[in-house]
């Protein structure tokens, strides 16, 4: 998804203002199996009608390329640093002539160029070693059919070989198709080599698609992606935040959408849908929350699986992904190391037969291209992708890598991250709400809420907020011990679904200030109702805000934030997890605080009046 200003509010409390641009997703395996070998499961079948067409590579070299998947021993992310600064949205397929070919989202490629690049294209031997060649079009070749003259841009491309041409899709922001602003497309183009030069089919495959508001209110239909079923049969995935993910079948030339689409994911929590055939299933990935917040971006990827391409969709829980509780199992999400907002992929298979998620990511330390809160720096990244149980996680379930990993072109051992587990329950920090008050050691910023009656602490949602300059809600802190802990409660909310209800939630809070803290709530965010793990930091003289998104909540709902010290820098790291029985747990991505932050934890209801939250307990946890 390219950078965007947001027009409509929608998919996560970071909505509220802004630029929009949320482990395992169900308990982890045992970390007994740590030393088990790659799941032996098929790779992934192909999703085109030639083998370079889908998603799964050659198993060996290539024609022209005798030594195409041989690479060095180790590689650094990102791999994209020898050739730009960033380089959105990645797509990969490789070329007959051995080489891999990747396709970026159109921006700048450096630090101070100022100058787009309309879909530039990078190749490399052996994935890791990467260099530009060029890009896709320039401001004189464009479709004719993108407004140039209304600033037009081409977003999040997909590749692939099919029937002996190379096919490449992408978002059109602003197309001639109507005389209004922002009626995006999905168009398409074909050049004989993945370097070109490629020529588009001189009409939207998918064209604007009307939204229910006046003029100029068009649904997002951004991130295309390709694939043909086992019997031939070429669809199309697109689709974002406003309207949803969607699948549609194609003609049998690739060029144009036949039928009707069928929503495979909802809208206001998914986008940049990607399909993969493996063992029988089609898996959709999906990526969720903030794309482009800066250092608080928390943009992570989900997946679903079906028996049938058109879906339905469900996750390792069976929670499907078309639902107000939508459910989505984590294949990767920031884990608390340099790399945050880790989204939209697409999957490979290198030589050897091991699958690579392939992703962009930003550094929380140099978050912005040029300006502060101007394009994000979002470089390539890859990372060696694993099914554990038939579902597909990132390293193990450890996710982005910042340190050297082993190359391409090799398999081995796959280590399972442990799941983390809670100490004793520290009684006196611990309060089980079973009085006629609050238990000795809480504190209010902002005054006293709620009551506390039949064994819960009843809270009505305030009509304030904990949001930027807007920090008028009460927050219910208390102090935490130095080292590890881990905070939980039980919380029951009747927030209903599928109606507006922005943007009531409740939860758990890591506190140092009102612009300095994460939270880890159940809110109802447009039609959908979600988990959100959100963080908030002054930045560059401003505030941001981001969030992830951890496991469906229910009516009630189970939640955690796991604290722990880095031993080698300090600072506070906190994870999400989530659970709708208080038995399997959705472990979710990691924010961190400064060293020097003076946390306290506790509980929140806000966002707007009209519900009220009832916490069982809150417990403190020694670890």
């Amino acid at each position: 998804m390219g950078a965007r200003v947001v027009r409509r509010m929608i998919v996560t409390l970071a909505g509220l203002a802004c630029l929009l641009a949320a482990a395992p997703a169900a308990e982890a395996a045992d970390p007994a199996r740590a030393a088990e070998a790659a799941d032996p499961a098929p790779a992934p079948e192909a999703a085109g009608r030639s083998p370079a067409s889908s998603e799964r590579a050659p198993t060996g070299p290539a024609a022209g390329g005798p030594d195409a998947g041989r690479g060095p021993g180790t590689y650094t992310n990102p791999v994209s640093g020898s050739f730009s600064d960033t380089f959105a949205d990645p797509a990969i397929v490789r070329g007959e002539d051995g080489w891999w070919y990747a396709f970026g989202t159109s921006d700048p490629l450096r630090e101070g160029e100022g100058t787009r690049h309309h879909l530039p294209i990078s190749r490399s031997r052996n994935l890791v070693d990467w260099s530009y060649v060029g890009d896709a079009f320039t401001e004189r070749t464009l479709p004719a059919w993108a407004d140039a003259a209304a600033g037009a841009s081409l977003w999040a491309p997909d590749i692939r070989r099919v029937d002996g041409e190379y096919r490449l899709y992408y978002v059109v922001t602003q197309t001639t198709v109507t005389p209004e602003p922002g009626d995006n497309a999905i168009g398409m183009a074909t050049a004989p080599t993945p370097a070109g030069p490629w020529t588009d089919s001189g009409a939207p495959v998918v064209g604007p698609r009307r939204g229910a508001g006046a003029s100029g209110d068009f649904k997002w239909t951004f991130d295309p992606a390709h694939a043909v079923d086992t019997d031939g049969t070429e669809y199309l995935v697109y689709g974002s935040y406003y309207g949803g993910i969607f699948i549609t079948r194609l003609d049998p030339t690739g060029r144009k959408a036949v039928g009707e689409p069928t929503m495979i994911a909802i809208d206001n929590k998914f986008e940049g849908g990607y399909l993969v055939r493996r063992g029988g299933y089609w898996y959709l990935f999906a990526s969720s929350a903030d794309c482009c917040a800066g250092p608080t971006t928390g943009y992570s990827v989900y997946a679903g699986r079906s028996r049938a391409i058109t879906g339905p969709y469900l996750d390792r829980e069976k929670v499907p992904l078309t639902v107000s509780r939508a459910g989505g199992t984590i294949v990767i999400a920031p884990n608390g190391n340099r790399w945050v907002g880790t989204g939209h992929n697409a999957v490979v298979t290198d030589p050897a037969g091991q699958d690579w998620l392939v992703y962009h990511a930003i550094d929380r330390a140099d978050p912005y291209l040029d300006e502060p809160f101007g394009i994000n720096e979002r470089p390539m990244l890859i990372d060696r992708l694993d099914w554990i149980d038939g579902w597909p996680t990132v390293r193990g379930g450890a996710w982005a890598s910042e340190d050297p990993q082993r190359a391409p072109g090799r398999t081995g051992p796959v280590k399972v991250a442990p799941t983390p587990r809670p100490g004793p329950v520290d009684r006196r920090r611990s309060d089980e709400f079973d009085g006629t008050g609050l238990g000795s050691g809480w504190s209010w910023v902002r005054g006293p809420q709620g009551e506390v009656t039949g064994g819960a602490l009843r809270w009505p949602t305030q009509a304030a907020e904990l949001n930027r300059e807007d920090n008028t809600a009460s927050v219910l802190l208390r102090e935490v011990p130095e080292g590890d802990w881990t905070a939980e409660t039980r919380l029951r909310i009747d927030l209903g679904t599928d109606s507006v209800r922005n943007y009531q939630q409740a939860g758990l809070i890591a506190y140092a200030g009102d612009d300095l803290y994460t939270k880890l709530v159940h809110a109802a965010i447009w039609n959908t109702r979600q988990t959100e793990f959100g963080k908030e930091m002054p930045y560059e003289g401003r505030i941001a805000y981001g969030g992830t998104i951890v496991g469906p909540p229910a009516e009630e709902t189970w939640l955690r934030l796991i604290h722990r010290v880095d031993r080698r820098n300090g600072e506070h790291e906190l994870r999400a997890a989530t659970s709708r029985d208080g038995r399997r747990w959705v472990f979710g991505g990691v924010w961190t605080l400064s060293a020097d932050a003076d946390l306290r934890v506790g509980l929140i209801s806000l966002g707007g009046a009209g519900a009220t939250a009832e916490f069982d307990y809150f417990r403190l946890h020694r670890r």
